[in-house]
């Protein structure tokens, strides 16, 4: 861990993407906020995309702005609100918030839709981060840990972002045989903001949820400290629970093995790397002695939000489909027929157990998929907990 004050010469403004692809917009301004033309707005308003830019509508009526993008900038201690945020997108805890921001409001409007973008400093950032990944009523260090592991992975994404191009899909997928289909999801895939507001960069909900005097205390006494590995910032991918050994970085994302992010054990115990389908077997069906492996409502509590406490089998899962409803997901989330599914076959697995290359065999067609998180999309109508299971199937 180093202080990398250089980097905070001048702490940098961060572009969040908070909603994205829609064709209309509510919402509110707590406070008197501004145009660089002068006008000045307040009160709640509606933004629909036209042909040639934006029709904005409030308590004047509706006007025609055929600027692409408009950037209002707040006055004194005013904030704005928005409508039908959706959090957990493609994910089993999907829902819609109200929620509240600081700092700029950016209405960009391209291809006959809205994103709406909350431009705020660095370090302002992070505190509605801890605070929307975790609950700020966790203790002190948790939060210093989570302030530095957020901020080290902003930085590293938007360095490595600067240096190259050639990795901007959103669908990443890697050639293989024929029946294969390879793919992950990266994190600096954005070109209208710098990071977006949900799991698939970090959870990011404004001021929406009351932000604890120690979560910011724990950000201003981390200022400029980041995770770092030979002298470049760490790419400090985070999660909630790993099922008792995290994986290695290339079975998740990209092909490139990165020295710190490799398997390790979530224990004070030795647990051995799940090397054979059988240890898989036996991994998956017990309950290892691991930090992860907790019944502690009251610590649940404490840490996570309330969003998150809903999920109480988070560790050890199971899940039961009939045949013909696992054939119609699979179709829905393939785009494949493959007939009357016959078989689910771990191909390889990880030293975590997780599955990155699953054989799906039906009567039609057999296809191989990966990775860990495609796996899990394919086999739910939201998503899988993990990749990290075992079938079983019950023939008649």
């Amino acid at each position: 861990m180093a202080n990398a004050d250089p980097i905070f010469a001048q702490e940098p403004e961060i572009k969040v993407g908070v909603i994205e692809g829609v064709r209309e917009l509510k919402c509110r301004f707590n406070g008197p906020f501004r145009l660089d033309d002068g006008r000045i707005f307040t009160g709640p308003f509606a933004v629909q995309a036209g042909a040639d830019g934006m029709i904005f509508t409030d308590q004047a009526g509706p006007r025609f702005d055929r600027q692409q993008e408009l950037c209002f900038r707040p006055g004194q201690g005013a904030t704005f609100s928005l409508m039908d945020v959706t959090i957990g997108a493609r994910f089993h805890w999907e829902r819609k918030q109200q929620q509240t921001f600081r700092g700029d409001l950016l209405l960009n409007a391209a291809g006959g839709t809205l994103t709406a973008i909350n431009r705020l400093r660095l370090e302002d950032y992070l505190t509605s981060v801890i605070s929307s990944e975790m609950s700020a009523a966790a203790p002190l260090e948790m939060l210093k840990a989570h302030a530095v592991a957020s901020r080290s992975w902003l930085m590293a994404m938007l360095m490595r972002r600067g240096k190259t191009t050639e990795q901007r899909a959103e669908r990443r997928e890697a050639s293989g045989p024929a029946g294969e289909i390879m793919r992950w999801y990266g994190r600096e895939d954005h070109t209208r903001f710098d990071v977006c507001a949900d799991d698939h960069c970090q959870r990011y909900q404004g001021i929406t949820k009351i932000i604890a005097d120690q979560a910011a205390e724990a950000v201003r006494s981390t200022r400029g400290v980041f995770l770092v590995h030979e002298d470049e910032i760490c790419d400090a991918r985070y999660h909630k629970a790993c099922g008792g050994r995290t994986d290695n970085f290339e079975n998740t994302w990209e092909e490139t093995p990165i020295a710190y992010l490799s398997s390790i054990a979530d224990a004070d115990v030795p647990h051995d790397p799940v090397g054979t389908e059988a240890a898989a077997q036996t991994w998956v069906r017990t309950r290892p002695d691991v930090y992860c492996n907790t019944a502690d409502a009251a610590l649940l509590r404490r840490v996570l939000p309330d969003f998150d406490q809903e999920t109480a089998d988070y560790f050890r899962w199971r899940i039961s489909y009939g045949r013909e409803e696992l054939e119609a997901i699979l179709a829905e989330k393939s785009g494949i027929d493959f007939g009357s599914l016959q078989s689910l076959v771990p191909v390889d697995r990880g030293p975590s157990g997780r599955i990155i290359r699953l054989r799906i065999e039906g009567s039609k067609q057999t296809v191989t998929v990966g990775k860990e998180l495609e796996i899990r999309r394919w086999l739910s109508r939201s998503h899988l907990y993990s990749s990290a299971f075992c079938v079983s199937v019950e023939r008649d």
